[in-house]
């Protein structure tokens, strides 16, 4: 059976990795002060936070697992962890010493701040491990100096401005964060093509099965999961490379479907909404209206 290791506070990850609590909700961690690991001979560690977590390692130690994706851990990488999930670590059972660094603070942190209403923004809290943030050395240098003003802010103790400022930083570093990500899409263009043509061949291949009767309308969530992708990730590259969200991209391709049925096939419109994976044809009817600025009757009329 796998060892599983609970981290439900910041004060115990703290004390696992030999780094003082200077606030019980938040701390900057330097894995170089953890005493050294062989997680007792386990093949398989599986760890779970309660908290957010975005991790710098500065050497490999271990593959990381997040569900059925693996990463092996570069210098220079980032990895987001939200609270509640569980990360696996499969590693060799030998002995090594934990480098790099890592910001971890709890969601009690940020209630009643602006941050508090954005987090759920930063969807890369949710993404696999193999959709990491990899960092220049500028951007890696920008992470360090983030890191350094929060820790001299919990270094300074706490005062009435301290939660405002702390999360007013935080804040700012998961922004700088939302820039490389975009820059990480941009550079990665020839690789996102590529997902952007199989995610077409996914959805032609759906509408040539009997999918659209047993499953229903194509979700994002099963594109991205016939991409080995996870679902944040998956939508967001989208909307880099097309502009359009990815329901959107689903939605486009039911419309062009549609079309050729309304001309082609002779059917009613009820008989080709249920093809497509409609519940209610009236639901198809309205879309249709929505997308082409004609009911499917009309439609086909005009053509």
């Amino acid at each position: 059976m796998n060892k599983v290791v609970k981290f439900n506070t910041v004060s115990e990850y703290n004390a696992f990795n030999n780094s003082e609590t200077l606030h019980p909700l938040i701390s900057v961690i330097d894995f170089s002060k953890a005493d050294e690991r062989s997680w007792e001979g386990e093949k398989t560690v599986r760890i779970y936070y309660g908290f957010y977590c975005i991790f710098l390692k500065d050497i490999k130690c271990g593959d990381l697992r997040y569900g059925c994706d693996y990463y092996d851990y570069q210098e220079g990488t980032l990895v987001f962890a939200g609270p509640g999930q569980v990360m696996e670590v499969e590693t060799d059972g030998k002995v090594y010493q934990p480098k790099g660094y890592a910001l971890v603070f709890h969601p009690d942190l940020i209630h009643g701040t602006s941050l508090f209403k954005s987090i759920n923004d930063y969807n890369f809290f949710s993404y696999n491990v193999n959709e990491a943030l990899h960092l220049s050395e500028r951007e890696r240098q920008i992470v360090l100096d983030s890191f350094s003003k929060i820790h001299l802010e919990l270094q300074l103790g706490v005062d009435k401005h301290s939660k405002k400022l702390i999360a007013s930083n935080i804040e700012l570093f998961l922004n700088y964060c939302d820039r490389f990500y975009d820059r990480q899409f941009i550079t990665r263009e020839n690789v996102n093509k590529g997902i952007l043509e199989k995610f077409e061949e996914v959805l032609n291949s759906y509408f040539t099965t009997d999918k659209p009767n047993t499953v229903g309308l194509p979700s994002v969530a099963y594109c991205a999961d016939e991409l080995h992708l996870s679902a944040n990730y998956f939508g967001d590259l989208i909307k880099k490379e097309t502009g359009k969200s990815a329901q959107e991209y689903i939605q486009n391709k039911i419309i062009d479907v549609a079309k050729d049925k309304i001309l082609v096939d002779h059917l009613t419109v009820n008989e080709i909404a249920y093809q497509l994976g409609f519940k209610y044809p009236q639901h198809f009817s309205r879309l249709f209206k929505q997308r082409v600025g004609y009911t499917p009757n009309e439609y086909r009329s005009l053509n």
